[in-house]
């Protein structure tokens, strides 16, 4: 049984189509959705979404957001969504080094937040270009 799931962000609507299930993280652990889940608003942190859909699976890059389930569809506004295609790999791990490079330096609890924040975004966009692969 599928159900409409739409993924949005700030500048586009990422995708809005029929799906089997998602399964995303929640800032309190995983959360997978299937159709007819009991309707439910929830913060998705910075990670990999897990799209599936007629037997494929299909992962995204999240730079966190806000999962609503309704029994109309469900809907996740993110930050940021990136498919394998659109992440360019050698950007994400130049991100990666400025982030860790900051980290050794801990210069200031916002720097030090920040980088932390910048780190988890690259990793979890590398991870989603190698499944690309």
């Amino acid at each position: 049984m599928k159900f409409l799931f739409e993924l949005v962000t700030p500048e586009r609507k990422v995708m809005s189509e029929e799906v089997d299930m998602i399964m995303a993280r929640a800032v309190d652990g995983d959360i997978g959705i299937l159709a007819n889940h009991a309707p439910l608003v929830t913060t998705i942190d910075i990670s990999q979404l897990l799209i599936k859909k007629d037997g494929k699976e299909q992962y995204v890059a999240i730079g966190g957001g806000i999962l609503e389930v309704s029994k109309e569809k469900t809907v996740l506004l993110a930050d940021t969504a990136e498919f394998p295609h659109e992440i360019d790999i050698k950007r994400a791990e130049e991100a990666k080094k400025r982030a860790e490079l900051r980290l050794e330096q801990r210069s200031g609890e916002i720097n030090v937040k920040r980088a932390e924040i910048a780190l988890r975004k690259a990793l979890t966009r590398i991870e989603v270009a190698e499944k690309g692969k």
